[in-house]
């Protein structure tokens, strides 16, 4: 009788299989619904309204170009708008959402969007430091707290996340992605999304994401903004699509087209691109818009006129069209003169409905509009307690000479520098409604974590900069820096007088927010000189010396690595900078992040990544150096290696073991180390797998990470870090475009950074 018994395990799969075959039928069955509704109402749809669903405007704030657009609430009631960015809050986006919905001849509701970067009003760090805590749970909680608060305010829409991989620290939108890794990027994408949209876009709290930028845009030549891309096929695939396709797998509703040239096409113009890669062979089904007036600026690339180019732009694929009124203006006339066809213009449409459908607005256009919820759910105690958090997971101990941190909870420190009580660069950039104003500064945040125990001396000690041509250009969007009237050298020495007095001096300094981000590129990337002058002069004291950096993007600290006494990298960490700061300065949190980006040592050595490409003649660093692969005055070797992060503890790593020297096939592959806190705190240690594949039929990187695990252990505790690596690990894009892995040697490398790893090898056939 027994035998007739089913297992747990097969009354589970068969369960399993009916839950997934409900799933498929129920999908399937809202699609037909989904259909059913847009076809009926493009049925009644004039051509001046469909075209209108095409045409995002913006009304005034959270502007990125020279444009702005005018009579957008005459233009609502006509239908001859789709969508709104640029405006937030309940009773702002209630009113015009009315004009929409009672006041157009069909009643479609608009849909509202805005650049939801790193938090809405709580703000987080950058996101090039929240890829730095390696935590994909706190990643996803971003997004999702994000999205809470966005939809509180009206927002269904964010033009989030970023996912362009980047590998020149020189481009100022560095900033806003997760470095140069694509299979790291790709985790932080799939969170991202995660959070954002949850489980249902039709939920209260959930947004649609919006995949920017496709593609290649990290990519730019000398890492000045907008500039062309060019690149093979083969890195194209290899190195930067892997984000975007990840974002596509996790759901994303929407994408964002680029600015740059891909293949000699503009992004925003191109078939290949919008088409033929991203419907047809990755099969994204939603909307694509263009990026601010890019379609207008297909022209500059030397395309033909606003109504050629937008006649390319809508048979490339494109579906809307921000601020530049390319397609509202002119794809009535080309369908007149048959350049373009009622289909294609009903394809677009249909997408751009069907998003709304998706997100549940024409159910209920005021779902999300909540006077009671924006009271409640924004800038909430618990939100800026994870802000408070995420910050902290997302510091970078970049030096920790003889222990000089954590500093004691007693005695004088000298707290200097020009962002060291300062409100307004904690947000760092990218923020459109975070409030400086209240965030906490890094003197506030002392104070709030030790009290009166440590007798705090301030000196301003310089000001951001001091070179009237940076200044002027990074500060031109709110009317200058607020500097100290006084010189430099008068600052400086009340610095120094105030140093002295101290037993520690804490340096907060860096980038403003301004100088990264979106037009932000700089050609030097050093600390700015009023700052590096006053680190000299602090140096001079004698006293220990530990900068607290600032920065959005990989900066050359050559001088400061040789000089400071400790280096702590905290990006620009957000609502909770100054708290968060604090605790680890002080010791109650250590710190575990680790760099996504590779810090070069000199803006010569730019590009600079760790999975580049072996060449013919490579220097090992050891030996005679002519006729090798190298500079005559500088190392090859990055400053900080990609992965690298200190902690106020030390970790120790066994070899790696392998279960098989050999294997075939399908067969997996364990690879342990342990690892043991010879410290005296305890830490959490992010454990890096990388593998490389030395011998195959194109050249191949020196290493690519594959994976990695985040373990915390007591001092003098000791656990086995084990990863299963099968041949999906193994696999590459060869020369014919193929991804597929080949036999043969690998070799597996296990270690606390790109550069520093232990290794073992093995054998696998097919």
């Amino acid at each position: 009788m027994k035998n007739y018994i089913p297992s747990l395990r097969m009354v589970l799969l068969a369960v399993l299989a009916v839950a997934v075959n409900y799933a498929s039928a129920q999908t399937k069955n809202d699609a037909i619904k989904m259909n059913v509704f847009v076809t009926q109402l493009m049925s009644k749809m004039t051509l001046d309204e469909k075209i209108g669903q095409l045409n995002l405007v913006t009304m005034g704030r959270a502007i990125t170009g020279s444009v702005v657009n005018s009579g957008v609430e005459s233009r609502i009631k006509k239908g001859e708008i789709g969508g709104v960015f640029g405006i937030y809050g309940a009773a702002d986006v209630a009113k015009i959402q009315d004009l929409a919905v009672r006041e157009s001849r069909l009643h479609i509701p608009l849909i509202f969007g805005l650049d939801v970067i790193h938090g809405h009003r709580t703000i987080f760090p950058i996101p090039l430091g929240i890829s730095a805590t390696w935590d994909m749970d706190l990643v996803e909680q971003s997004a999702h707290i994000a999205a809470k608060e966005a939809t509180a305010e009206g927002l269904k829409w964010v033009f989030s996340p970023m996912v362009d991989i980047a590998r020149d620290p020189r481009w100022g939108r560095i900033s806003e992605g997760s470095g140069e890794d694509p299979w790291y990027g790709s985790q932080v994408a799939k969170a991202m999304v995660k959070g954002y949209q949850g489980s249902s876009m039709t939920n209260p709290d959930a947004v649609m994401a919006c995949v920017k930028h496709f593609a290649l845009y990290g990519g730019a030549e000398a890492g000045r903004e907008y500039n062309t891309v060019d690149m093979s096929l083969i890195r194209m695939y290899q190195d930067y699509l892997p984000p975007y396709k990840a974002a596509l797998d996790a759901g994303a509703g929407s994408f964002m087209s680029s600015f740059n040239t891909v293949n000699g096409m503009p992004a925003t113009v191109n078939k290949w691109l919008l088409t033929d890669l991203l419907r047809k062979q990755w099969g994204f089904k939603g909307f694509v818009v263009s990026d601010y007036t890019a379609l207008n600026e297909v022209t500059s690339h030397g395309l033909g006129d606003l109504q050629t180019v937008s006649v390319l732009a809508l048979k490339a694929g494109l579906d809307m069209d921000m601020v530049g009124e390319g397609f509202l203006t002119t794809l009535k006339k080309s369908l007149n003169e048959g350049k373009v066809t009622l289909q294609e213009i009903d394809m677009a449409c249909k997408r751009v409905l069907e998003a709304k459908y998706k997100l549940g607005l024409f159910n209920k256009p005021d779902k999300s509009i909540d006077p009671e919820r924006e009271k409640r759910d924004v800038l909430t105690d618990d939100n800026r307690k994870f802000a408070r958090t995420i910050a902290e997971h997302s510091f970078v101990l970049l030096k920790n000479q003889a222990q000089t941190l954590p500093l004691k909870k007693s005695g004088t420190i000298a707290l200097v520098g020009p962002l060291a009580n300062n409100h307004s660069e904690m947000l760092g950039t990218w923020v459109i409604a975070g409030d400086p104003e209240k965030s906490v500064s890094v003197m506030d945040g002392i104070k709030n974590v030790v009290g009166n125990n440590v007798n705090v001396l301030y000196a301003r000690g310089a000001n951001i900069t001091e070179d009237s041509l940076l200044g002027a250009r990074a500060f031109a969007l709110n009317n200058g820096q607020i500097k100290d009237k006084r010189s430099p050298k008068e600052m400086i020495d009340e610095a120094v007088e105030t140093a002295k007095k101290a037993d520690v001096v804490v340096a907060v300094v860096g980038e403003s927010a301004n100088m990264s981000g979106e037009s932000s590129s700089r050609s030097d990337i050093r600390i700015p000189e009023s700052q590096r002058d006053l680190l000299k002069a602090l140096a001079k004291t004698g006293k220990p010396l530990v900068i607290v950096l600032f920065n959005g993007r990989p900066l050359t600290l050559t001088w400061e690595d040789e000089h400071a006494s400790a280096i702590l990298d905290a990006w620009a960490p957000g609502t909770e900078a100054g708290n968060a700061i604090a605790d680890v300065l002080f010791g109650n949190y250590n710190p575990a992040g680790k760099i996504t980006a590779t810090f070069p040592r000199s803006v010569g050595q730019i590009p600079i990544y760790y999975n580049h490409k072996n060449t013919g003649r490579p220097y090992s660093g050891k030996g005679p150096a002519k006729f090798k692969s190298d500079y005559l005055d500088i190392s090859n070797d990055p400053l900080y290696p990609f992965g690298y992060g200190l902690s106020y503890t030390t970790f120790n790593y066994s070899d790696v073991k392998l279960n098989k020297p050999s294997l075939k096939g399908n067969e997996i592959l364990k690879a342990t180390v342990t690892v043991t806190n010879t410290g005296k705190y305890a830490g959490e240690e992010v454990v890096q797998l990388y593998i490389s594949d030395p011998v195959a039929s194109i050249s191949r990187s020196v290493k690519e990470l594959k994976n990695y695990q985040k373990v915390t252990l007591q001092p003098g505790e000791t656990k086995e870090v084990a990863f299963n690596i099968t041949t999906s690990d193994l696999k590459f894009y060869n020369n014919e475009l193929v991804y597929d892995w080949e036999p043969g040697q690998f070799i597996v490398q296990i270690g606390t950074n790109s550069s520093d790893t232990h290794t073992a090898s093995v054998q696998w056939s097919k």
